[in-house]
Formats: C-alpha cells, structure tokens, sequence
C-alpha cells in the first residue's frame, strides 16, 4: 500500500526547497576559488620561505608523535648525510597531498605556516629526483612539527655507505681497514723472498698513504665535508 522511502530523492527534495542548484554551484565555485587561492599562498611559501622560527599552534590539537626537537633531526641527518634546509632550497616539485596537509593544519590552528624546513639529501636541493623528503613547521625553542613524508624510502645501506663521511675518525678508521684488506690480498711472497712480516708493514704504510692520500684528493677536488658540519650548509660543493 505504500511505497518506500527513497532518501536520496529526500534529500533532493529538501535541497530544492530552500536553495536553487544556481546558487549551490556558485557557492560551491566560490568555495573551490577561495581554496585554490589558500593553496597558491601555501605553494609561494614553500617557494620562497619566510625567515622565521616560530608559528602559534594549539599544543592540545597537535600529534605528539610528529614534535621532534633539532638535536633529533640533526642526528638523522648525519647518520644518513641529509641537509636540513627552508623550503626554498628543495626544487623538486611538492606533492598535491603535502599541499593539503598544510592547510588543515592552518584551518585547525587558525594560522598560517611560516618558515617551513625540508629533510632531505644533497641531491634533492638540486635535482629533480625522488627520494625521502620530510616537511617541517618550526614550532619555537628548536621544535620542529612533521607535516608529511613523501617519496621513496633511501636506500637500505645508506647509513653505512655515508658512515665514513660522518666525522673525521671514521674517515680514518675506513682508510685503516681498506688499507689492510688490500695489503692482505696483495701476494707479496711473489714478488720477494725477505722478511714477509717486515715487507707486509712497509705495504700496509705505502698502502695506507695511498689510499689516504687518494681519498683526500677528491675530498678537496669535490669540495666536500663531513656530515656533522653540512647538514644545515645551503650550498651544493659541501
């Protein structure tokens, strides 16, 4: 005897009532234009960054998880050689999904991010390759908020690859140990029928000052540092 309730003809119903699709769609352009607008705001300052180290957020509505302080970025980005720069600096393109994360933070805060940071390699502030980047909002007294990761994740090695690049002694401590796997591997007994022992020790030091002085050669031609002192260095030859 009677018929079913469709609600998504209700719902046309209810909406005819009190507006006309004329004015829906106007104000749902209105709304898409004045959003548009917000995020060309949001990509300028990704852009051309703002000097500034600090942004007022409400400390209740933020995720604990994602406050770091600078000494923890600091230690990420030495273990795996990483810069930690503004924005300004990062000229592959943001994604559309770091965009929008912004402005939800802006519209839950109430305010506009200024003076974001990016972590990511060398190699990224210049090129436009894909790797590990994450942004940054400074908060204040050295804290910094995560707003997004995106890209692939480095490579599983990295961290040991860049270690003899992490300080002086470990550059040492590398050339030490290359020095002596190649001073074993070398069959010196072919070659002279002396003291072996001696004849090892007089290649191990040859070997050593070799290789030492090969690697600080390119360490001077290539005009690079170790990873405790670039990882806030705006500039590429570091």
């Amino acid at each position: 005897m009677f018929s079913k309730t469709n609600i998504e003809t209700e719902l046309h119903k209810t909406r005819e009532k009190y507006t006309s699709e004329n004015e829906i769609l106007r104000d749902v352009n209105e709304l898409l234009k004045q959003n548009e607008s917000q995020r060309n705001i949001i990509k300028r300052e990704l852009s051309q960054g703002t000097k500034l180290n600090e942004n007022f957020f409400n400390l209740k509505e933020l995720d604990s998880s994602k406050i770091f302080h600078i000494s923890d970025i600091k230690k990420l980005c030495v273990n795996y050689r990483l810069r930690f720069l503004d924005t300004k600096y990062f000229k592959a393109p943001f994604p559309e999904k770091a965009i929008s994360k912004i402005r939800a933070l802006e519209k839950e805060h109430n305010t506009t991010l200024k003076g974001l940071k990016i972590v990511a390699p060398a190699t990224l502030m210049k090129l436009e390759n894909v790797n590990d980047p994450l942004l940054f909002a400074p908060i204040s007294d050295d804290y910094f908020y995560l707003i997004h990761k995106w890209g692939n994740d480095l490579h599983p090695f990295r961290k040991a690859l860049v270690w003899p690049y992490k300080t002086f002694e470990n550059l040492i401590f590398t050339i030490f140990i290359i020095s002596i796997l190649l001073t074993a591997i070398t069959p010196l007994h072919l070659f002279s029928r002396g003291n072996p022992d001696l004849e090892y020790l007089l290649f191990f030091l040859f070997m050593f000052k070799g290789v030492a002085a090969t690697v600080l050669f390119y360490g001077f031609a290539k005009g690079k540092n170790f990873n405790n002192a670039i990882w806030r260095s705006k500039y590429y030859n570091a």
